[in-house]
């Protein structure tokens, strides 16, 4: 192994949300692998939770040169952090951790030779220039995603953002290369979808974007046999692309090589995983259960849920759900109590726990289908497992996560825009029944695709072997 003191340091920093830190937990431990010396930069909450909740402290300590920073997200301890209390990270970073974290790179020691900084983060980029410190971004959403955001101005430009008020969402978007038929209105991301041009998190995604392809380089996670066309669209823009995915199917795989398993360490949620699920699952038979999580983030209305609830226990199928204590916003005087229509239907079928460890959910048998908010770890946990899906999108990436997941790789159904409990016990049946064979044909397919890109010889492992050397040729020739 290289002599530690001889090895490139580099330093992550994630946006401050679970879906972030998650996937680049998983690279920066694929870097430490590849003997690179790491510090991850975290929120103070958010280490706080970890070190809690999870090994990682003693997960980490393996890895020479491997060390944990924090750094305050400039909001206060009793903030949610859900829903749509999370737009209040974006104005805090830039006005109260950007300036600590210029500080903290002159203090550092020993000083990182690269930063690899979450591709919203552009705080990162641009401390990063100022101080003359290579940096390639990390994005945590879909190739796909990515390249609508690099096209917003393309769309403003065709007259097609902003969204009129008698727009028909079901009408194509003409103006993002590469998706002309098949991206509609309804599918933009939620950022898009706004009535003035002007609007901050639209500006926010354009801007932070436009950056990310102007950098060393831009590290996805995703595979080339996923998104291969829209990638070749990317890369007439940011030629230098490393993808590098599915993240933790690759950390497996590399984990593998070194007589390591995953078996006997915690995930890297904020919260405490409730693993009496799985002993739940053992007892089911083989692909029975609709496994339901909309996520970390997302909050639903009762009257949502509730539709929700009927449409699965009106489904006769089994489930799993993943139902957060948070995620049901009560107010003053509203009616908890649960129709025992619904109560017995779930002691008859059901499975509820406040958080599940989900890459272990849907790697066992008796899962037979995910009804999912459509995240991009979700998408890429479940397209690995080879599990059909059904998508609920709720913001950001998600709408359009899951229109590539039933129109482009035919592996679920899309229900967004619609929560009713007719819709959703139909869907339930047509993914566990009607069109399991057609949808569970795709899915088999990707996820071999997925599982050899990340093997010797896959392009996301050759593609990290790249990433690596570049690092390194990176810091001799500065």
């Amino acid at each position: 192994m290289e002599a530690v003191h001889q090895s490139p340091h580099v330093l992550i920093f994630p946006f401050p949300a679970q879906g972030h830190v998650n996937s680049m937990l998983k690279l920066a431990e694929l870097l430490a692998l590849a003997s690179l010396r790491v510090t991850f930069l975290n929120s103070e909450y958010n280490h706080e939770s970890l070190v809690r909740r999870t090994d990682i402290l003693s997960r980490f300590a393996q890895y020479p040169g491997f060390k944990f920073e924090t750094i305050p997200d400039g909001l206060s301890q009793d903030h949610p952090r859900v829903g749509a209390a999370m737009r209040d990270m974006f104005g805090s970073l830039e006005l109260i951790t950007k300036p600590i974290f210029k500080q903290m790179l002159f203090e550092i020691n020993p000083p990182p030779d690269c930063i690899i900084g979450d591709g919203i983060l552009g705080l990162t980029i641009d401390v990063a220039n100022e101080l003359g410190i290579p940096i390639i971004p990390f994005r945590t959403t879909s190739a796909g995603c990515i390249w609508v955001f690099s096209s917003i101005f393309d769309m403003i430009q065709a007259g097609e953002l902003p969204i009129k008020g008698n727009q028909d969402m079901d009408c194509l978007i003409t103006s993002v290369a590469g998706m002309e038929t098949f991206l509609r209105f309804r599918d933009l991301p939620s950022f898009c979808k706004v009535s003035d041009v002007k609007d901050p998190l639209l500006q926010l995604m354009a801007r932070e974007t436009s950056k990310n392809f102007k950098a060393n380089g831009l590290i996805l996670n995703t595979f080339e046999e996923l998104e291969g066309a829209t990638l070749s669209q990317m890369r007439t823009k940011c030629p230098k692309i490393y993808t590098i995915g599915p993240l933790h199917e690759h950390l497996k795989a590399r984990l593998a090589d070194t007589n390591q398993t995953m078996s006997d360490r915690s995930s890297n949620s904020f919260r405490e995983d409730d693993r009496s699920c799985i002993s739940w699952l053992d007892k089911q038979p083989k692909g029975s259960v609709v496994y339901v999580s909309f996520g970390s983030i997302a909050v639903l209305p009762r009257e949502k849920l509730m539709e929700f609830w009927f449409g699965l226990v009106h489904s006769g199928k089994r489930f799993l759900w993943v139902l957060r204590p948070e995620n049901v916003p009560r107010n003053d005087g509203e009616c908890d109590v649960v129709p025992t229509e619904l109560v017995e239907g779930t002691k008859e079928r059901g499975y509820i726990v406040d958080w599940a460890p989900q890459e272990d959910v849907l790697a066992h048998g008796a899962i037979g289908g995910f009804l999912t908010h459509s995240g991009w770890n979700s998408t890429l946990e479940s397209v690995t497992a080879g599990v059909p899906m059904i998508c609920w999108p709720c913001f950001a990436d998600q709408q359009l996560n899951s229109r590539f997941v039933e129109e482009v790789w035919k592996l679920g159904l899309d229900m967004k825009d619609v929560c009713d409990r007719r819709v959703m016990e139909q869907m339930v049946n047509d993914l566990m029944v009607a069109k399991r064979e057609e949808i569970l044909k795709s899915a088999t397919e990707f996820a071999k695709l997925a599982k050899g890109s990340v093997n010797a010889g896959g392009s996301s492992n050759c593609n990290f072997d790249c990433l690596i050397e570049d690092i390194r040729m990176m810091i001799k020739n500065c």
